[in-house]
């Protein structure tokens, strides 16, 4: 089966019932993706499905099939000097000092991307709803929630014509 990932057609052998997260780390090699309750409940496994946060470990590859999937490695870009340029919601979690095992983080990422997306002017409570389904066994939320209003804000003055900003 072929599968659309970070933009690139790659080649998986599992059939269409396999699950999405053992084809990313087992087949591929992309243990950004972790494997936390494998039931769908603690967010760890997701990533991006055509833009919605996607929890791979329930879902089969035939769902994804001629989707675009994003995982965390496929979130940074690459600038044209060939530096890695971090998506904002990664450069906001790493300046709020939010990863402490990091067994989550992949998933946290990906879901406010998702997110920040589809309401890119959050309130707290917004974000709270948004990112509750995504356990952190840190407890790290205050920094999450702050990592993800940066972001929003980050992405918004991106945004905004060149006279704006300054």
């Amino acid at each position: 089966m072929n599968l659309r990932i970070n933009g690139t057609e790659r080649e998986v052998a599992g059939g269409s019932s396999a699950l999405l997260v053992y084809a990313l780390r087992d087949e591929l090699g992309m243990t950004g993706t972790k494997i936390g309750c494998a039931a769908g409940f603690c967010g760890s496994c997701t990533v991006l499905v055509d833009g919605v946060a996607t929890r791979a470990c329930i879902t089969p590859l035939a769902v994804v099939e001629g989707k675009e999937i994003t995982t965390i490695e496929g979130l940074a870009q690459q600038g044209a000097d060939g530096a890695v340029l971090l998506h904002p919601v990664q450069q906001a979690f790493i300046d709020a000092q939010v990863p402490q095992c990091g067994w989550c983080m992949s998933g946290q990422i990906l879901t406010a991307t998702a997110f920040l997306q589809t309401n890119p002017a959050p309130t707290e409570d917004e974000i709270v709803a948004a990112m509750g389904e995504n356990y952190c066994r840190c407890g790290c939320y205050y920094r999450i929630k702050q990592a993800v209003l940066a972001a929003a804000e980050q992405m918004n003055v991106a945004t905004l014509p060149t006279e704006v900003r300054a």
